[in-house]
């Protein structure tokens, strides 16, 4: 691609690459300059133009991104993604559907080494979206590029994006109950509102006696294809109430404790082929906490395993809750 001032007179057929004022109307930058333009140029007193010509090999950025996006969502309807119509080089990727973004990172680095020119954004690995959000845009930076470049580009991102979309239609919450224990309310209302936003129903909530007796009685009745617990006081050990619960109830505890603030406090497990997640304190706010990370993945279909876990350490430090009793800083 070639770019710099020709002048006017010379312009017909160029890229404008600067938005100019000529005789009451603006030339929007990114337009193919026809003879109507010249002409405005011309009567405006112009003499120069900054524009952009495309060599032979070259594709306009508007197709440039199209194709892009066509190699990295291979299948919209299958991937759960929509593909916004190339405006000024940029093609977004926009969810179809309540889930979690899956995406090969090494792929779309792979992408942006081809081409300074060439670029793509995306959402962390793993996001939770709503039908509507942006997993990602496309965005070539130059009106032209090499389309021996696209070419490799496509090749080095396809099919590295798609939408995870939950797999389960119903949760059952346990929560226990301790006398002189603030409302449950607030906590029930915060968990409904996570399984809502996954496109998924409670098919069940119970409040039991905070105990490893009636926790269990109720893991062995509560309906749903995902069980949620949300304790009265927080588990502290693997062989506090909750935990032990779920064994007495039959099932298992794979995992205590995440690397993940705020959120330590969750654990993992199942019962039968239900997985079951013991919820930390911090499950009665709706701010974003480690539990989100773990209800989306499984929601969804995706494993999760404790290496899995372990994994979330780094980008795990999430914003400070006020309600924290002991503020990771101190106050002076």
């Amino acid at each position: 691609m070639k770019f710099g001032p020709v002048p006017v007179g010379a312009a017909e057929g160029a890229i404008l690459a600067h938005s100019v004022q000529a005789e009451g109307a603006r030339i929007r930058k990114g337009v193919v300059l026809t003879g109507k333009h010249v002409a405005q140029l011309l009567a405006a007193g112009l003499n120069d133009v900054v524009v952009a010509r495309l060599d032979p090999g070259d594709l306009h950025e508007d197709e440039a991104a199209r194709r892009l996006a066509a190699a990295i969502v291979l299948d919209p309807a299958v991937a759960r993604i929509r593909l916004t119509e190339p405006f000024t080089g940029r093609v977004n990727l926009i969810a179809d559907t309540p889930g979690i973004v899956v995406l090969d990172a090494a792929a779309i680095q792979a992408v942006n080494a081809v081409d300074p020119m060439i670029t793509v954004a995306t959402v962390p690995p793993f996001q939770q979206l709503s039908p509507g959000g942006m997993v990602a845009t496309i965005k070539i930076i130059s009106y032209g590029v090499a389309a021996a470049d696209v070419a490799r580009a496509c090749d080095a991102g396809r099919g590295a994006i798609r939408m995870a979309a939950p797999v389960m239609a119903r949760a059952g919450l346990i929560v226990t109950d301790v006398p002189g224990a603030p409302d449950s309310g607030k906590g029930i209302r915060a968990v409904a509102d996570r399984i809502a936003a996954l496109g998924m129903e409670m098919a069940e909530t119970r409040i039991v006696p905070h105990g490893t007796g009636p926790l269990a009685q109720a893991l062995s009745e509560i309906a749903g294809e995902v069980v949620l617990i949300l304790t009265a006081s927080a588990t502290s050990d693997c062989a506090d109430v909750a935990p032990e619960a779920v064994r007495q109830a039959g099932g298992r505890v794979d995992r205590f404790g995440m690397p993940v603030d705020p959120g330590n406090l969750l654990f993992l497990g199942a019962l039968g082929s239900r997985p079951v997640i013991g919820l930390p304190g911090c499950a009665r706010s709706p701010a974003l906490n480690g539990a989100d990370w773990v209800l989306s993945r499984i929601v969804c279909g995706l494993p999760v395993t404790g290496a899995d876990i372990a994994g979330m350490g780094v980008g795990g430090l999430l914003k400070e809750i006020p309600t924290r009793p002991q503020p990771r800083a101190g106050r002076g």
